[in-house]
């Protein structure tokens, strides 16, 4: 009797590792996927390795490490880690002030700053990032993508542009015909073939940067641990550790949309430390998730699991070892379109379009277009992200500012008045509520009901103190009624006692 084999889910967001390595045919996905992934990552690194400062075999030498690291370790699967721009471009100008040799001590101190994020639980705070900076975000990472690989085929001969024509067409359209390959890898060994076949000299990965074989040894300490290093040191870990992690937890939340997938915030963010202290051992330099190869690696490649980033880091160590000189052969505008077909694929089109634009309250749209905006300006995503999440905040508490009410109601013989307050009462709002009242034409007994309200912090406290106080100068007693439990226990706390 023939033993039950386990079926492929019909469900591709429930494909685990397991089912993967019972299928040869998600096996060979995956594997592909990685591949795709492995050459993707190639030129993207080497020029980060040129803002770093740093050899660009350091580099790609510090993306296998944390690539296999984080597919073993992290949080997302399928989610593509490597060295980063954003985090060449808080690595530069240490590098070229000071020295490669303070890299090391760095992204060690930036890799346990976010092992001691990811332990505490604060990336929970994700959840705070607004749904408009997120498309923000995506929207100007896209155009990052695409203007990123306009140099390798504007103002190039007649020979690149066809060659480009050729990338296109194959990653656009075989897919209508052939899913069972992966069209990026077609254009990828096509385009390369075509080259080399005909003689045609263009420009290929060889150009960026030296492809020498073999693996540098483990980076050894080159500066003492005193407090001059450390002054050195201090304000690049932290701009390390924060921006690798608001990036790849970012890109986790992007990836969980896309997959329909959970992951885990709190292990991506150790896991990440732990990669770059690792990589700073072994390589030198830090990263982040790779969101244009994370999008190659889910969207082109339908990667759902860790072995697809396991393939890409194994494959990507081949290329960097024993096959550097036919990885220095793929002509670089075989990968500029392969980017540039992610970067329309990252790009929220719907979020751009008419009649979105006019159904969404101006400021989500303005917070959108302002994270856009700064991000394409300073090439940091970290920068547009927190100047978008800012804004939001701003313009947040300067709707609810203005969402307190408070209805007055006089007694019928002209003795008491009563105000029914309502909304939320916070440093917003608080000073807001202070002008509801009619301090010197109420009667002398006075009812405040909040029963329709909560007090949040201690300006509120504050304000109802100074309510109390102004109506105690007309001589009127006030009375506060109908406070929750929380509220109550707060303002008994700190009534009187804030100055």
């Amino acid at each position: 009797m023939s033993q039950p084999t386990e079926r492929t889910p019909a469900v591709e967001s429930d494909i685990t590792v397991g089912h993967v390595l019972r299928s040869p045919a998600l096996l060979t996905r995956e594997c592909l996927a990685g591949i795709i992934t492995a050459l993707a990552l190639i030129p993207e690194v080497i020029s980060f390795s040129v803002i770093a400062g740093v050899d660009p075999k350091v580099s790609l030498v510090a993306s296998v490490v944390l690539c296999l690291t984080l597919s073993i370790l992290g949080g997302r699967p399928a989610m593509v880690t490597a060295a980063a721009g954003s985090v060449a471009l808080v690595i530069g100008p240490m590098v070229h002030a000071h020295g490669v040799e303070y890299i090391l001590p760095a992204v060690i101190m930036g890799g346990l700053i976010q092992i001691i994020f990811g332990f505490a639980g604060l990336s929970r705070m994700m959840r705070y990032i607004p749904r408009s900076v997120m498309i923000g975000f995506v929207n100007a990472l896209g155009i990052l993508i695409f203007f990123a690989q306009v140099p390798h085929v504007w103002g190039q001969s007649t020979l690149v542009c066809g060659l480009f024509a050729v990338t296109l067409a194959i990653v656009v359209l075989l897919p209508k015909v052939l899913k069972s390959v992966p069209s990026p890898l077609v254009a990828i060994v096509v385009v390369t073939a075509v080259a080399l076949l005909l003689g045609y000299r263009v420009p290929n990965v060889g150009d960026e940067g030296p492809m020498t074989a073999g693996l540098p040894g483990f980076t050894t300490l080159l500066v003492p641990i005193n407090l001059q290093t450390l002054q050195i040191i201090w304000p690049t870990a932290l701009s390390i550790a924060f921006v690798g992690l608001m990036e790849s937890l970012l890109t986790a939340k992007l990836v969980d949309d896309i997959t329909d997938t959970p992951s885990g915030k709190r292990r991506e963010s150790w896991a990440l430390g732990v990669g770059n202290i690792l990589a700073g051992f072994y390589g030198g330099i830090a990263g982040c998730a790779m969101i244009g190869q994370t999008i190659v690696n889910v969207e082109l490649g339908r990667a759902r699991t860790r072995v697809s980033t396991l393939a890409a880091g194994i494959v990507l160590l081949l290329l960097v070892t024993g096959l550097s000189q036919i990885m220095a052969q793929i002509p670089m505008v075989v990968l500029a379109g392969i980017m540039m077909v992610v970067a329309v694929k990252t790009v929220n089109w719907h979020s751009l379009q008419p009649a979105t634009l006019k159904r969404m309250p101006w400021s989500e749209t303005f917070v959108m277009l302002l994270t856009v905006a700064v991000t394409v300006w300073t090439g940091n995503l970290a920068i547009g992200v927190l100047v978008g999440v800012i804004l939001a905040m701003m313009l947040f508490a300067r709707r609810i500012a203005h969402v307190i009410h408070a209805e007055r109601q006089l007694s019928d013989d002209g003795k008491q008045v009563s105000y029914i307050v309502r909304g939320p009462l916070f440093f917003g709002s608080s000073n807001d509520l202070f002008e509801h009242f009619n301090y010197g034409h109420d009667p002398k007994t006075v009812t405040i009901d909040l029963t329709h309200a909560q007090i949040w912090d201690a300006s509120s406290v504050a304000a109802l103190d100074a309510i109390e106080y102004r109506y105690q100068r007309h001589g009127a007693i006030v009375t506060f009624v109908g406070l929750d439990n929380r509220s109550s226990d707060f303002h008994e706390r700190l009534t009187g006692n804030l100055g």
